[in-house]
């Protein structure tokens, strides 16, 4: 989605790094609706790149998330839209399909495609959906990526018989995919992660130093490489919950080592160490604390994310 540069890789040697992405988390609430719009035309005009919202169709006081997507994308020109994650039980593989390749025809491929096998089961069965165990939800996620992406381009009617979907002489759309991110958190999701999406967003907000992203970065990176693919296409973009603070705070991560925000000149300083020694492709901001949540997203897209931005791109020079 952006440039790339050569930076210094940790260890020694050389890496390409992509310059950053941001986003700014948006809020779902039915009693939002008036602010939503708001706040993304602000991100929008600010150039961040990412206005993200969850998807929680079993609860009646949450939007959809597709239809805030599609509001705040017919009226801003330049951000794109994140659904994170696509609750995938609930919206069905080659409908889904028909829903984001509209989205990209009409906003020019302004969409990322955030999927998750399903999570909340005892919610999702709620909405009337059979409940899978969590192997096979995991092998529905595999043939859904699939099945989206053999339902764009144009090309050939398809005909996809699976375990989960069937689909016969179906027409694509002539339309792009757009990128895959997951939010895969198990072995076997984070494999499928590692054969088939672009990206991954580590579950519960996990950033470069948590145990999460140890533990699982070399299991997608493993499966890629099986499959033939440069792990390094794959981008990882992290949730960052947390407070931005009038000055520099003693400990912006607390005692367990988690990122709980600090000043201007703090975050960008981390921010910075996870492009240029983790390979962080991007991250997702979402205002914590007192702050107005308008204030906290004209330093995040006005302060911080150049900064970063340039620091990076100065590191690669």
């Amino acid at each position: 989605m952006r440039r790339t540069h050569s930076a210094p890789r940790e260890g020694g040697g050389v890496m390409t790094t992509p310059t950053p992405l941001f986003g700014i988390g948006g809020p779902t609430g039915v009693d939002a609706a008036d602010a939503i719009l708001r706040l993304a035309l602000r991100a929008d005009r600010h150039g961040l790149d990412l206005f993200a919202v969850s998807d929680h169709p079993y609860f009646g006081t949450r939007l959809d998330a597709y239809a805030i997507t599609g509001v705040v994308l017919g009226r801003t020109e330049r951000i794109s839209g994140l659904v994170s994650v696509t609750n995938l039980p609930s919206r069905p593989a080659p409908m889904l399909a028909r829903t984001v390749a509209s989205l990209s025809a009409l906003t020019g491929g302004r969409l990322v495609l955030g999927l998750g096998a399903g999570g909340r089961w005892d919610d999702i069965e709620r909405l009337g959906v059979p409940r899978l165990g969590p192997g096979a939800a995991v092998r529905a996620m595999a043939e859904a990526i699939t099945l989206i992406r053999a339902l764009c381009d144009g090309g050939e009617p398809v005909t996809f018989q699976g375990e989960f979907y069937e689909v016969r002489d179906l027409e694509p759309a002539p339309v792009p995919a757009p990128p895959v991110w997951t939010g895969s958190v198990g072995p076997k999701s984070l494999a499928v992660t590692g054969r088939l999406a672009d990206g991954w967003i580590p579950g519960q907000a996990a950033d470069w130093l948590s145990r999460r992203y140890r533990e699982s970065r070399p299991v997608i990176d493993e499966a890629a490489a099986s499959a033939g693919r440069d792990p390094g296409d794959i981008a990882t973009v992290y949730n960052m919950p947390g407070v931005i603070t009038p000055g520099p705070v003693d400990a912006p991560r607390d005692a367990g080592g988690r990122w709980r925000g600090g000043s201007v000149s703090q975050w960008i300083e981390e921010l910075t160490g996870a492009v240029l020694e983790f390979g962080a492709s991007g991250f997702v901001h979402f205002p914590a604390g007192d702050l107005p949540y308008e204030t906290a997203l004209d330093l995040w897209a006005q302060e911080i994310a150049p900064a970063v931005r340039d620091a990076v791109a100065a590191a690669g020079k």
